[in-house]
């Protein structure tokens, strides 16, 4: 579904990612792992128009998307959950939600609502609650709630376990599981190695602007080289 190939990307005259391949196939999950500073968030942002990339291709179901508007993209059904949540804090549960489908899926709208009630039930209690006063997990179910407004056929997610308690972390990690089980494709943007490469299928490790390892899941789990430069053994 989606083919990176020779990514170059960064800002102003810096260049972050040197030269990127990587592809996700329809009905997997890719783990794209590395430290903070890796070029991990440069590369998102440049698949998903919010840059354009130095050179290279970027190509989503056959279709070359290298550059394209981020509007023009989402229409086409890739969509980001970006780091950091990005909820609009002084609207609804509810208004953020379906401002997921303002692109895609305004047709679907109320049943992707009871679909992503269905998956979140807390969401539900929280309805007319301000986003802002969420807690953090809450704020990342309403995140990727609102990305599955959209109706995504490839849908993005930027560290989300990031600053949730090591309890919603599993939680995290077991519903984007689910999410696959139902046959939507995920590449998973992470630096939680051992739970990322225990649910993916494959994986990318991205160091100073490359790709330094990549392969199956199981096998990368296994590396000694991985081994010692994330998990300390």
């Amino acid at each position: 579904m989606l083919e990176i190939t020779g990514l170059r990307a960064g800002y102003g005259a810096i260049e972050i990612l040197r030269g990127v391949d990587l592809a996700v196939g329809a009905g997997e999950i890719v783990a794209l792992l590395g430290s903070n500073g890796a070029g991990k968030s440069t590369l998102n942002n440049n698949v998903c128009g919010l840059f354009k990339p130095f050179g290279g291709t970027v190509r989503f179901d056959g279709k070359d998307i290298a550059g394209a508007a981020a509007t023009h993209i989402v229409e086409e059904g890739l969509i980001q959950v970006p780091e950091g949540r990005r909820v609009f804090p002084n609207l609804s549960v509810r208004d953020n939600l379906e401002l997921g489908s303002y692109r895609r899926g305004r047709k679907d709208r109320a049943r992707n609502l009871d679909r992503v009630v269905d998956i979140f039930p807390r969401l539900k209690e929280r309805w007319t609650q301000s986003a802002g006063t969420l807690s953090g997990g809450e704020q990342q179910m309403l995140a990727i709630g609102r990305g599955l407004m959209g109706e995504p056929r490839l849908l993005i997610l930027d560290e989300p376990s990031l600053g949730l308690s090591p309890l919603l972390v599993e939680e995290m990690f077991a519903l984007i599981g689910r999410l696959n089980t139902d046959g939507l494709a995920l590449l998973l943007v992470e630096q939680n190695v051992v739970q990322s490469l225990a649910i993916a299928h494959r994986a990318y490790v991205l160091e100073n602007g490359r790709i330094a390892l990549s392969g199956r899941a199981s096998e990368l789990a296994e590396n000694p080289e991985l081994r010692k430069s994330y998990l300390g053994h």
